[in-house]
């Protein structure tokens, strides 16, 4: 009784006659990916190294471009918390600003993935037909080509540089949210309500706004969170072949290429971003993992 009683907002007998309302699709997802340890530990993380991305300047106690050649390679020590690379530059300093960078990269490729892919899946998935059969005809051809074997390719073409690197994961990266939102649209638009709406005169924008992408939203949220975690992973690749943010400039990627050869004799010039790089995407990917238990209703 007491459970029909919240459900339909009526008055709760023990709420001195309060009215209760119920939750919300999204309030009850928002709960349950609260409830979800993992998801919050991802969170805890990401929080964290962006915290210290936008704190770089307080962080760092030097520039991270400024060399030190009298403390060349130099170990973790109270003056270097971090140590120092073969210019004598300190590696925190570098680990915090190279944060900013890596993760705007990842940032910036997916915004640009999902501004291009949820349009195109929504249009082939809603409309149909001749539409349908060319977006996806091209999709297909997209997906033949690994996600980082197109964005060498694109970076090739346009050059290297940090525009391009966002550029080119973006682009990589349409094909396989377009092909995911089309499949969640593709139920969504055979349900009654959207029928209804269609029956009343409602507009295809309108339905569309109002019907389908509120109910494609979940899935949407939880690609979104892996493909962070791919386009930052796909972006410190890029500048460790050379092929992203150039020297100096301090950047994950470049930092452990630029460490391979004192692997021996200076481990934590190309070990301390490699941990950076880890915990980050592992944090996304945890993330994602606990956003897609909390929302797929499948799994309650």
């Amino acid at each position: 009784m007491l459970s029909s009683t919240r459900a339909s907002g009526t008055s709760d007998p023990a709420g001195a006659g309060r009215p209760v309302r119920a939750l919300s699709h999204g309030a009850i997802g928002l709960r349950r990916v609260a409830r979800h340890r993992g998801a919050m530990v991802g969170a805890a993380v990401i929080g964290a190294l962006l915290l210290c991305a936008v704190l770089a300047p307080y962080i760092a106690r030097y520039d991270p471009n400024e060399p030190h050649f009298n403390a060349s390679l130099r170990p973790p020590s109270a003056a270097f918390p971090l140590g120092t690379d073969s210019f004598g530059r300190d590696l925190l300093s570098r680990l915090v600003y190279g944060g900013r960078i890596s993760l705007t990269v990842g940032t910036i490729a997916v915004i640009l993935s999902f501004a291009a892919g949820v349009p195109l899946g929504v249009a082939a998935g809603y409309y149909g037909g001749r539409l349908d059969d060319v977006i996806m005809r091209v999709v297909d051809v997209w997906l033949a080509f690994p996600d980082l074997l197109l964005a060498i390719a694109i970076v090739a073409v346009l050059g290297p540089g940090l525009q391009n690197v966002m550029l080119a994961i973006g682009v990589s990266g349409i094909p396989g949210v377009c092909r995911l939102v089309r499949g969640s649209v593709l139920p969504v638009k055979e349900e009654s309500y959207v029928e209804v709406a269609r029956a009343v005169g409602g507009s295809e924008g309108r339905i569309i706004r109002t019907h389908i992408l509120p109910n494609v939203l979940a899935p949407i949220v939880v690609l979104l969170t892996l493909r962070l975690g791919t386009a930052v992973l796909a972006g410190v690749g890029l500048s460790f072949l050379g092929l992203g943010v150039q020297p100096p400039t301090a950047e994950w990627g470049a930092m452990v290429s630029e460490g391979r050869s004192y692997l021996q004799q200076a481990w934590w010039v190309s070990t301390i971003p490699g941990i950076a790089i880890f915990l980050s995407v592992m944090a996304v990917n945890v993330l994602g993992d606990g956003l897609r238990d909390a929302l797929d209703p499948r799994l309650h």
